[in-house]
């Protein structure tokens, strides 16, 4: 069975290995798309635009390593 369609920021958090707060910078940026739902606002990430944000992450990585604008691990 397939995941859940959206994630708490808390989830995008956990998935990424990053803080809560570098999460919410990145949708507040539009980095990393993500809806408002309801009354008290809460915040969630459909799992197919994570998806498609850590793809863009892999790309943009690769090619900055080609260009050699960035270390390699």
């Amino acid at each position: 069975m397939a995941g859940p369609r959206f994630l708490t920021l808390t989830d995008v958090a956990e998935t990424l290995n990053v803080s809560l707060s570098q999460v919410k910078a990145l949708v507040r940026s539009g980095e990393l798309p993500g809806i408002k739902l309801g009354g008290r606002g809460v915040w969630r990430v459909e799992n197919t635009e994570l998806e498609a944000y850590i793809q863009r992450m892999y790309d943009q990585t690769r090619d900055a390593i080609r260009q050699g604008t960035v270390d390699q691990p």
